[in-house]
């Protein structure tokens, strides 16, 4: 059987570095790391990035896309790449998994060139060692799973691929890691290719590693007194996770955004298992893009490596600033499509839905799909919804003029007067119920969080608040301050009684009248 590795694709010319996901721009070494399936390449990467990024398991090509992380030596950072198993399988998937390896090794100042130790040199180590050697990079040969072994015998059959000295480590323990990285990145490298006053550029686009599950801006438990309270949050860097079902085209509307060929797409459910990040910028405004695993429903969940890759999406959706929810149009709104819409409300994530594969719906049906969107969605009226065609481009472009307004509103700073007199007016049309015969009282409201906005009402009684008044109010804050594709949270918090709990206790005055009155009552 041919290998792949001897095809034209791998003795192609390195492709030039762009602008889009080109880790280069940011002046930093990048070190890739390749090899054959399931030798440790992404348990290294792990190490590295000192993240769990990149899903680890005993089991042959694991890793499909590339994926990239920061790891430092001392304060100078350099990029790390995961890639996947270079094999000898023809077949359409190993091969897209094959061409995403070789883009990571064009953009390549050092790559790494893992071995599996406890197996000695195999046909495919050959291979792939002949052909880097025509590459144009530098290559360090790297013998993992030495751990227990002699390492100066389990490595020496390894000098026989030509590729100088073999370093020995064991990636799961970590051991002989940072004797690696700091032998391959030299002091010179560093200085040259990271210059001191860049280290500040490469933080908003992928060094997530210092903000994992932080929004950029004021928390959520700032005071909302601010001088300009209707001026949104201006961030650098907003964080789109896009999520669906499987085979629904998550990684096919990636690579039309970035327009280029980012990550693996495969009419095979189930393509994508990491969660992978790529830096994007439109119309001078930064995103990075996350491309997510699908979700499918529990109970069809059997396979464990399923199971982490759903992990990893829902790690992404919290990370996130916004989702969109990819749905294909052709099946229209399913249970588990408007389970995942309410889980990222939950998550108190903006969102946008878009609707793709909407080239292939006749025009006959659209006013009865939009209607059903309608029916289906209605407790979602703030939910911006788009049609696209992710293959062909069609509908792309308006996606992110929907994201950008749902992180605007997401991230709105709310003055106490305005909501206190919205508050005031929507009390005033629809007074809450009674409740044991009291009127619930809401005296005033404040802001008291963002991403997602969240609105704080005190008054008496406001635990009994009932669910519908609760929804009433939501709305009403909504269509006043304009609020698109973000959820708003409503707490209430009640004054307290300085009287609650206290026994009344009678004076011996106050016994002796009792007394006197009750022999005048009748029996």
């Amino acid at each position: 059987m041919p290998i792949i590795l001897r095809s034209k694709i791998f003795n192609a010319k390195p492709r030039p570095r762009g602008p889009i996901s080109d880790p280069t721009a940011f002046g930093s070494p990048v070190v890739a790391i390749v090899g054959r399936p399931n030798v440790g390449k992404s348990t290294l990467f792990n190490c590295l990035t000192r993240s769990r990024d990149a899903l680890v398991a005993n089991e042959p090509g694991l890793t499909r896309d590339r994926q990239y992380g920061i790891g430092r030596v001392g304060q100078a950072p350099y990029f790390v790449v995961d890639t996947g198993g270079l094999t000898d399988d023809s077949a359409d998937l190993p091969r897209l998994m094959v061409a995403q390896a070789l883009s990571a090794l064009s953009e390549a100042d050092v790559t790494l060139f893992m071995v599996d130790a406890r197996q000695g040199v195999t046909p495919l180590d050959q291979a792939i060692a002949d052909r880097l050697r025509l590459f144009g990079t530098t290559v360090v040969l790297v013998a993992n799973k030495v751990d227990g072994l002699d390492a100066r015998t389990a490595t020496a059959e390894f000098h026989t691929l030509g590729l100088g000295e073999p370093w020995p480590v064991a990636a799961a323990h970590g051991r002989g890691i940072q004797a690696l990285i700091t032998g391959i990145l030299t002091a010179d490298l560093l200085a040259n290719r990271f210059p001191t006053e860049s280290t500040q550029a490469i933080s908003p686009a992928l060094d997530r590693h210092s903000r994992h599950g932080q929004p950029d801006g004021p928390s959520n438990e700032q005071s909302a007194e601010e001088d300009n309270p209707s001026s949104p949050i201006q961030s650098p860097n907003i964080r789109v996770a896009i999520i669906g079902r499987p085979n629904v085209g998550k990684s096919t509307l990636v690579n039309r955004l970035l327009g280029e060929e980012r990550v693996v797409v495969h009419d095979r459910p189930g393509t994508t298992r990491d969660s992978i990040e790529v830096p994007l910028t439109r119309s001078g405004k930064h995103y990075t893009l996350i491309d997510t695993a699908g979700i499918r429903r529990r109970s069809r969940i059997s396979e464990k490596i399923e199971k982490f890759s759903i992990i990893q999406s829902l790690r992404a959706i919290d990370a996130a600033d916004v989702a969109i929810v990819l749905v294909d149009a052709l099946e229209g709104i399913t249970d588990q499509d408007a389970h995942l819409i309410g889980l990222v409300c939950d998550m108190g994530r903006a969102l946008v839905l878009g609707m793709n594969k909407w080239d292939a719906i006749a025009q006959d049906s659209h006013k009865r799909i939009h209607e059903m969107l309608e029916r289906k969605l209605q407790f979602l009226d703030f939910l911006p919804i788009h049609t696209l065609s992710a293959c062909h481009g069609t509908g792309v472009s308006k996606l992110f003029r929907s994201v950008d307004a749902a992180w605007a509103s997401a991230s709105r700073t709310l003055a106490t007067p305005v909501l206190t007199t919205i508050l005031q007016e929507a009390v005033a049309k629809h007074p809450p119920p009674l409740v044991r015969g009291r009127r619930i009282k809401l005296r005033y409201a404040h802001q008291g969080g963002r991403r997602p906005p969240t609105i704080v009402i005190h008054g008496n009684q406001t635990e009994d608040t009932p669910m519908a008044y609760r929804k009433y109010l939501v709305r009403v804050f909504r269509e006043a301050m304009q609020l698109v594709g973000t959820p708003i949270r409503i707490e209430f918090k009640t004054g307290e009684n300085p009287y609650k709990g206290r026994k009344n206790t009678l004076t011996p005055r106050q016994v002796r009248k009792r007394a006197r009155l009750l022999r005048h009552v009748k029996n």
